[in-house]
């Protein structure tokens, strides 16, 4: 029987035969799909389509990956994360809790994406930017620098947040908007 460490002991692996990348035993990696020499998928997680995995990525928990997505450099998915259409997830990003990741979005730099965070269309997520709790994120929207987007606020259009901006409760921010600095912008919370 093959062993790896994935990092709390040696398991049950094998490495997959498109890419030579790690795959525990526990977890469904497609035949389709490219797993680099150097990824690392384990846990439960699931890899369908044509997924590309590369880099040091590393898949774990029940994250699910399929359609067409590209995980690479240092990224992370893990815990309960989906990753799906052609989203791109890559540099030091991480995906995790329940989030939700589709279409043609690109998450990058420092960004973390986790709680029931839904990020959807061509959004631009980068640098160290956090997207929580129930936040969603769709349309043309970019948020960047050390933005926090959580609650139940949504950002759509072609609005831009970045800088130090806080956007949170029940707020929604779209059209050509734009926020930055140390602006905080909320909705009235719902009792």
């Amino acid at each position: 029987m093959t062993t790896f460490d994935f990092g709390s002991g040696l398991v049950p692996a094998h490495q997959h035969s498109n890419g030579h990348g790690w795959v525990a035993d526990t977890a469904t990696v497609g035949e389709m799909v490219f797993i680099g020499p150097r990824v690392q998928v384990y846990g439960n997680a699931q890899i369908s389509d044509y997924a590309l995995i590369s880099g040091d990525a590393r898949i774990s928990g029940d994250a699910r990956v399929s359609d067409y997505a590209l995980i690479y450099e240092n990224a992370q998915v893990f815990e309960n994360a989906q990753i799906s259409g052609s989203a791109q997830i890559f540099e030091n990003a991480r995906i995790f809790g329940d989030a939700q990741i589709s279409g043609n979005v690109w998450v990058f730099g420092r960004a973390r994406i986790f709680g029931n965070a839904q990020i959807s269309e061509v959004a631009r997520i980068s640098e160290g930017a956090r997207i929580f709790e129930n936040a969603r994120i769709s349309g043309d929207a970019l948020i960047s620098g050390n933005a926090q987007i959580f609650g139940n606020a949504r950002i759509f259009d072609f609005a831009w947040v970045y800088g130090t901006a806080w956007v949170f409760g029940t707020a929604h921010v779209s059209g050509d908007a734009l926020i930055s600095g140390n602006a905080q912008i909320w909705g009235k919370e719902k009792k």
